[in-house]
């Protein structure tokens, strides 16, 4: 504790001042300190699953100029010299009309004044549930052009939104479009939206050839090509399955399932407990922390809410770097070469929603496995076993435009969607799994 609180200290004082490869000032190293990255999505609809296909309603109206100075201004308000992530997806990029030519001459200018990161999210966040991998890649090709065609000055993002995106994809962002860090996976998403996608882990890795969920086993298997979490949830509230029970398993730090559902200052409770969870507790356990989040324009929230939650932020955590997703992707890149990584997760419950206020949960997760333990608060001796997915077995993602299922459950789940699902105290796991696990944490 005493080695993490020198090397904060020296972080905020700016000694670790350095240039990356990819030419980007950074002001931080990864461990030491506390990240947050914000992405917003700029569409022409609800969800542009192809170039020429749409599930849901024209949002023409809801994506204004002004609509677009108003959000920009409260995070600015909220936290002074933050940088967040520009989202647009293939029509918006497109679009001739004068309110989408002056929304992409806006943002321009947010680049320029701020440093925010202007990139492309395809499909909606669902494209390979809808297309083939081939068009995938020349969706993200020609869009990766047109961002650069727009911002000028040779621009490119450093990172690309997607929500879920395939093996083969990741791969060719990597080989082929020199861009190593994507918002590739929906942490514990299932049954909810348009494409599930559970099985990961929550905070960043390499992924493997055989599926974007499955952490890289060795260098013959690793894609070159960071996959980061689209926003942090409540861990007991993302054991869900989906809308069970009248909860919503994505609830965290995302404004539709907290401001939406249960009003500004319940909202924000719930925002500021998951924020905290990584920030006090996981900066304790891991050595840095990172939060994100996606608060897409279109939403119909007061951004003065928004504010609040990143000016208490600020407040609460002053250290905090609030840096682009690229940037952040790139400094994970530069602490870790391979899927080295061990990380570790505890919560309580605030009550709110499927957040069980009666309720502990551990998550543990490495290359080799993830691992969720559940107990009631205070008594670690009766921990079940919740989740335990395994990453050293073989992995097969769909073929893309197929299926909206691309999870992968393990030997324990924590959506309890199967019959082998139920919980298992930790005292009673067989000797296979019990070699495993302990082989990585002995002192469980």
């Amino acid at each position: 504790m005493k080695l993490i609180s020198i090397i904060y200290l020296m972080a905020i004082s700016g000694l670790f001042t350095y240039l990356s490869a990819e030419g980007i000032n950074k002001t931080d190293v990864l461990m030491g300190n506390r990240f947050l990255t914000f992405n917003t999505v700029i569409r022409v609809n609800q969800i542009e699953v192809t170039r020429n296909r749409n599930e849901g309603v024209d949002e023409r109206d809801v994506h204004s100029p002004e609509r677009v100075t108003a959000f920009r201004n409260a995070v600015e308000e909220g936290f002074p010299g933050a940088r967040i992530t520009w989202a647009f997806s293939w029509l918006a990029l497109h679009d001739t009309s004068s309110n989408y030519r002056k929304i992409r001459q806006r943002v321009v200018s947010y680049h320029q004044k701020y440093g925010d990161e202007i990139t492309f999210i395809p499909g909606g966040y669902f494209a390979n549930a809808y297309n083939s991998t081939t068009q995938v890649n020349r969706d993200l090709h020609e869009a990766l052009t047109k961002v650069s065609e727009i911002v000028g000055n040779g621009y490119r993002p450093k990172s690309i939104v997607a929500g879920f995106l395939s093996a083969k994809n990741l791969q060719y962002l990597a080989d082929e479009e020199g861009i190593h860090v994507c918002q590739a996976n929906i942490w514990s998403q299932y049954a909810i939206d348009n494409q599930d996608g559970d099985g990961s882990v929550c905070y960043p890795y390499y992924p493997s050839k055989e599926h974007f969920c499955k952490p890289a086993q060795g260098e013959e298997d690793l894609i070159d090509c960071v996959n980061l979490d689209g926003w942090t949830m409540d861990f007991l509230a993302a054991r869900r399955e989906g809308f069970s029970k009248g909860f919503n398993s994505r609830m965290g730090v995302g404004p539709i399932e907290t401001l939406g559902k249960y009003g500004s200052d319940t909202g924000l409770v719930q925002m500021l407990h998951t924020t905290a969870v990584h920030f006090d507790r996981g900066f304790e356990l891991n050595g840095f922390a990172w939060v994100t989040n996606c608060w897409e324009i279109c939403l119909p929230y007061d951004v003065k809410d928004l504010t609040r939650w990143l000016s208490s932020i600020k407040e609460q955590w002053p250290g905090t770097r609030f840096i682009t997703q690229g940037e952040f992707g790139l400094i994970w890149r530069e602490q870790f070469k391979r899927n080295d990584f061990r990380y570790r997760f505890e919560q309580t419950g605030t009550g709110i929603g499927g957040s069980d206020k009666d309720k502990k949960i551990q998550w543990l997760m490495n290359r080799s496995f993830r691992l969720a333990l559940l107990s009631e608060p205070g008594n670690d001796a009766e921990e079940m076993v919740i989740d335990f997915t395994r990453y050293d077995v073989r992995a097969k993602e769909p073929v893309s435009g197929t299926s909206r299922n691309w999870s992968i459950m393990g030997e324990i789940n924590q959506k309890q969607t199967r019959f082998p699902d139920k919980p298992v105290p930790l005292k009673k796991i067989n000797n296979e799994w019990r070699a495993i696990i302990f082989k990585e944490y002995p002192d469980l």
